[in-house]
């Protein structure tokens, strides 16, 4: 049997390289809020360096930690990143406030 190819859809948002201070709330297993950076960002979502594992599909709440942009989020993926902790994909389901990128839609 021939496997049939994976046509992947592109990312409709070009992530944008960018260090940004967040914090992430909502680990069910390590409660409190995690204080941290983006490695890069969209109008949709982020991706952020994390000690804790984050589990695919669990819900967060992302934040600036100027207080100004809030969104729930839902984890994409998390991978182990080089050296110690984890690179996590965040897609924003409810985003409130001013974020760095506006969307082009």
């Amino acid at each position: 049997m021939t496997p049939k190819p994976i046509h992947l859809q592109p990312r409709r948002e070009k992530r944008i390289q960018m260090e940004i201070p967040v914090i992430l709330e909502g680990h069910r297993q390590l409660p409190g809020a995690e204080a941290t950076f983006t490695e890069n960002v969209s109008a949709k979502g982020a991706r952020v360096v994390s000690i804790r594992r984050w589990d695919k599909n669990a819900r967060l709440v992302f934040a600036s930690r100027t207080g100004e942009f809030r969104s729930a989020a839902r984890v994409a993926y998390c991978q182990p990143n080089h050296g110690e902790g984890y690179v996590v994909g965040l897609e924003f389901l409810e985003p409130q406030g001013r974020w760095v990128v506006e969307s082009a839609n």
